[in-house]
């Protein structure tokens, strides 16, 4: 099967997010962790690679994402997405704007958009300002984050320090127009050599103004919403075939196990929730750092896993500043992230098929550890979160990777039923 259009996410996270977003097409969708090794077999219209590069080194970042391009240009891709967090995640050097020139060199591209509007989870761009919920970025939970605190609001001005070329503004009143008036606006900055374009967008009706509007751009970058119109407007282009099927879901075990290594507003009151239906171990950095993991997985092993226990790390941002300071801020994550990893692992080996995840970072130490090279995509739980299904050391696994700060407070639970009904 060709693929039409190849992804790039800059997290495991972000990756299922789109992947699943992309998939309520009902068309397949293939998700791939890292680089594959081998060329391309057995690929989906829409092809998405799952790096962990969102706090790399900016050399390392755009190394690894120029070898998932070639690697999408040989499964067949002729259109590209950069997908970042919806919350532009990011520092002044990158790595969204390195990575978006890099690809834009490879593709011989003139310009591309900034888009990570998400309606649907509350993040929206007014005047080049990106909100979450009723707040500025800056003044959200996202100004304390542990790697990458967003102090500033304006993608502009966030952009502008990270990129060579000029940056420019689409603004909501212009995409409120339709389609021809962004592409009008395009050309205007084309005509002034500015690459690099910010779009508003406040609903998802703006999404599908922009995207059909540079659909056949060479390369889009934005959140995942930005590329949810995508198939529709491939199927009507004549791009992918109507009668495109699914692949079928194998049925997994009820045995499982929540691991939480995010530390976001809605995480915590996620795990708070969870705990007063499920049991559960919090993990201390600087507990890990003297003893390693072994209370936890002692823990584990006394574990009923068709009670899907919670194994987590979130805390209170006064905490993880007081583990950062005495262990150092890629330390204590580190830390944290290889306890994670070792337990899901011993989970496994105890029967484990069901994997909840929350946390980008947390996502990518467990699905590494557990030897997962490609995703299919399965229903969605709540916006931007789907079940996944693949395998791990010759076992059928279902797999799920959170954001965050996506999902309500009831997720860790809902996400049992969905895949239950499903």
């Amino acid at each position: 099967m060709n693929t039409i259009l190849g992804c790039i996410a800059d997290d495991f996270t972000g990756a299922t997010d789109l992947a699943g977003l992309l998939a309520r097409s009902g068309m397949p969708v293939s998700l791939r962790i890292g680089v594959p090794q081998e060329p391309p077999t057995d690929t989906a219209p829409f092809e998405v690679i799952a790096l962990k590069c969102r706090t790399a080194p900016v050399d390392a970042a755009v190394a690894e994402c120029l070898a998932a391009l070639e690697w999408l240009r040989s499964s067949g891709a002729t259109r590209f997405f950069w997908k970042y967090c919806s919350t532009f995640d990011s520092t002044s050097e990158g790595n969204i704007g390195p990575v978006a020139e890099a690809l834009m060199v490879a593709l011989n591209a003139d310009q591309t958009i900034y888009c990570p509007a998400f309606p649907e989870n509350g993040r929206s761009i007014f005047m080049g300002n990106l909100f979450v919920g009723q707040h500025p970025l800056s003044e959200s939970p996202m100004k304390d984050h542990p790697l990458t605190p967003m102090r500033d609001s304006n993608l502009m001005r966030l952009l502008k320090p990270q990129v060579t070329r000029p940056v420019g503004l689409i603004d909501r009143l212009t995409v409120a127009r339709g389609t021809d008036a962004v592409r009008v606006a395009m050309q205007d900055h084309a005509s002034k050599d500015t690459a690099h374009i910010v779009v508003d967008a406040v609903a998802n009706e703006d999404l599908s103004v922009i995207a059909e509007a540079c659909r056949d751009m060479p390369l889009l970058t934005g959140g995942s919403a930005l590329a949810m119109p995508l198939p529709a407007l491939y199927l009507r282009d004549g791009l992918i075939e109507a009668d495109t099927v699914i692949r079928q879901k194998p049925d997994v075990v009820a045995d499982g196990i929540v691991l939480s290594g995010s530390c976001s507003a809605m995480t915590q009151t996620q795990v708070a929730k969870y705990l007063t239906k499920a049991p559960g171990f919090r993990l201390n950095p600087l507990e890990l750092a003297e003893e390693g993991p072994e209370k936890a997985l002692e823990w584990l092993q006394n574990q009923a896993l068709n009670a899907m226990p919670l194994i987590y790390a979130t805390a209170e941002p006064a905490d993880v500043l007081a583990a950062q300071a005495k262990l150092g801020v890629a330390r204590a994550g580190e830390i944290v992230e290889d306890a994670l990893a070792h337990l899901a692992v011993l989970a496994r080996d105890r029967g484990a098929r069901r994997f909840v995840v929350a946390g980008g970072e947390t996502s990518g130490a467990v699905t590494k550890a557990l030897g997962v090279s490609q995703l299919d995509i399965g229903s969605e739980i709540a916006p931007g979160v789907p079940w996944t299904y693949c395998e791990s050391a010759g076992k059928h696994i279902a797999l799920t990777l959170k954001s965050g700060n996506f999902g309500d407070a009831d997720f860790f639970a809902k996400a049992i039923e969905v895949l239950d009904a499903s």
